[in-house]
């Protein structure tokens, strides 16, 4: 049983967030969903998470599961209010554990901030087979971009998260913390071994030349057009271009306050004596 999808795009951060569903009135889940931000005033606001809400009831869903490719550096996750409004497990990867540890201690985190994933409802270990209602899925490990980072087979549809964008855009960065470069062209090209058929949803598009928004492709579109990865381009090649194009990358304009969260499933830090939770800046630490 193939899904029925419907993607939500952000241009603020060029995300694009997707709900996965069996049937109207049946069974759902909302993969990478944003909460929105504004790094002026430190406010957060819901618009963008409220799209997904509505969408969920207007066609009667049940929402089953909220999940995360991985913990991202672009945008802030709203699965913790997703599930305040609408139910549902928060999941990950099982090797978010690593992330949580650089993380801890770039930001000097609490001393008693759990670094096993305990705060998501649920982590997912490799190829491991759940399911949305009456739709199969499977989550396969791609590390490379984090060492965290997981795609979801649901039917004829893959959701790649960061590891693939669109052909003309190619492949997520490697220069994170536990980011590597090879692992990254290794998790491609297992994505790539799939039918060519098989759709792809990507979780950014950063259109060149004026191109329209898109974020769905194809393993074959991929295989022949992907300006990094496409059939022919070796291991090493990509490595190499990986490594000269990370070197010339700014850092993300929201990866402080967002991984402060994201670590945590889309909680803030816990408040303080005054009742208001605050994120770190760490100068020089990275």
């Amino acid at each position: 049983m193939n899904p029925q999808i419907q993607s939500f795009f952000d241009p603020v951060t060029c995300t694009a967030s997707h709900l996965v569903f069996d049937r109207v009135g049946g069974h759902a889940a909302i993969i990478d969903p944003v909460l929105d931000y504004d790094p002026k005033s430190g406010r957060t606001k819901t618009q963008s998470a409220d799209q997904l809400l509505q969408a969920v009831r207007e066609q009667n869903l049940n929402l089953e599961w909220i999940i995360e490719t991985h913990a991202h550096a672009d945008h802030i996750s709203a699965a913790h209010y997703l599930q305040q409004q609408a139910g549902g497990k928060i999941a990950i990867g099982a090797h978010i554990n690593q992330v949580q540890n650089v993380f801890k201690k770039l930001f000097h985190l609490e001393s008693d901030f759990p670094i096993n994933g305990s705060q998501f409802d649920h982590l997912f270990s490799e190829d491991e087979e759940f399911f949305i209602g009456t739709l199969k899925a499977k989550a396969l490990y791609v590390p490379g971009h984090t060492p965290a980072d997981m795609a979801y087979q649901i039917g004829d549809a893959i959701f790649v998260g960061d590891t693939m964008f669109m052909p003309d855009v190619g492949t997520a960065r490697c220069d994170f913390p536990g980011g590597d470069a090879h692992m990254l062209f290794r998790s491609v090209r297992k994505l790539l071994s799939l039918p060519e058929q098989t759709r792809i949803f990507i979780c950014h598009d950063y259109p060149p030349n004026g191109r329209a928004i898109r974020f769905e492709t194809s393993v074959a579109e991929q295989k022949r057009n992907n300006i990094h990865v496409h059939d022919g381009v070796s291991e090493e090649e990509f490595v190499t271009m990986r490594k000269t194009r990370d070197a010339t990358l700014d850092m993300p304009v929201l990866i402080l306050p967002s991984v402060q969260i994201n670590i945590r499933a889309g909680m803030p830090p816990p408040p303080e004596a005054n009742g208001i939770s605050y994120l770190k800046i760490p100068l020089n630490g990275i």
